[in-house]
């Protein structure tokens, strides 16, 4: 998830646990909590494009991490904080939620979240919620501003934590609501084209969880369709794009392509833009897919040496915000 919404779960975790003891520092504190996995980003600094992108979401948002991390942090916490009337459990409880909070709510995304690293490289994806969803955060960011404002005594403290962060679970609920109820048109649709896809996958399209995303690998290409809960049919329209994996060429035993393939989980595209091959990661979706079922992908990544690959993906996603996209986004949504 962004940023924002790491921070204001994370204050309103820890108010929730330790607003008596800690009064409003226990918000900056579960703040800390809840964003320390994403200090993985320095990677960019020194690391390549496709080597930034696997260890985003890497090592530092594993089980392992969380667990390490929580009993070292609340050791520091009691070493160095010794006037707070916490104890090494309360510090715990703080750094542990926060911790495994990160790495649970960033596995709901497409990125794909790495638990079981060093141990194993596979990503876990639910496929629930889109990196950055408005009506997941907005109730903890109103509990986040409602809790400053507040004094630390204030007995409706308590409950506009916990108004922040059940709001927000419920939301999660009706996310999974909503994928189930795709998975289901998805799959009927299948079954009526007499098509067996080889896998595929649903995920939501930006900022909602109404319309959905669906990605359907075939023998030499990938199916693309999209399905709004509030359609009025469930008849599902799909695109079919090849998969053009034989352009790579040579390039295929490339161990930075090899990466970028290991990255996408397979779910990759090849293209050429005046002889410039592009590889495009499908996960992400597409810039007004909904729209237009040609239209290029989100991540987009020039393989050529003299490519400007910085900020792949949020390119993508800032052209995908734009006003325009936006407005048709919303009449997709409510099915039309």
């Amino acid at each position: 998830m962004d940023s924002l919404t790491h921070i204001v779960f994370g204050a309103c975790l820890g108010d929730a646990i330790a607003g008596k003891k800690l009064g409003k520092k226990a918000m900056l504190w579960g703040a800390i909590a809840s964003s320390i996995p994403d200090t993985d980003v320095i990677t960019n600094f020194w690391m390549s494009r496709p080597d930034a992108l696997l260890a985003h979401r890497g090592f530092t948002h594993s089980i392992l991490f969380a667990l390490l991390g929580a009993f070292l942090f609340s050791f520091l916490c009691i070493k160095f904080l010794k006037a707070e009337k916490m104890t090494f459990r309360d510090w715990l409880f703080v750094w542990g939620s926060g911790l495994f909070f990160h790495i649970f709510i960033d596995a709901c995304t497409a990125y794909g979240t790495g638990w079981f690293e060093p141990f194993s490289h596979s990503r876990i994806s639910f496929n629930l919620l889109f990196v950055a969803d408005p009506f997941y955060t907005l109730s903890l960011l109103i509990a986040t501003v409602a809790l400053l404002i507040l004094k630390k005594n204030s007995r409706w403290r308590s409950w506009w934590s916990f108004f922040g962060i059940g709001l927000s679970s419920l939301y999660v609920l009706y996310a999974c609501y909503n994928k189930l109820v795709a998975e289901k048109v998805t799959a009927k649709n299948f079954q009526e084209a007499d098509f067996h896809p080889i896998r595929y996958f649903t995920t939501p399209t930006p900022l909602n969880v109404f319309l959905w995303y669906i990605v359907a690998q075939d023998s030499d290409g990938f199916n693309l369709g999209y399905y709004s809960v509030l359609d009025s049919t469930s008849e599902i329209s799909f695109t079919h794009l090849p998969g053009n994996d034989s352009i790579l060429g040579a390039l295929r035993n490339d161990k930075q392509v090899q990466k970028l393939v290991r990255f996408s989980q397979n779910y990759y595209r090849m293209t050429s833009d005046s002889g410039n091959l592009i590889f495009s990661d499908l996960r992400f979706g597409q810039v007004e897919g909904w729209a237009n079922p040609q239209a290029a992908f989100v991540f987009n990544y020039a393989l050529r040496e003299s490519a400007d690959n910085d900020l792949v993906i949020q390119r993508g996603r800032f052209e995908a915000s734009r006003r325009k996209a936006l407005g048709s986004l919303i009449r997709r949504i409510c099915g039309h």
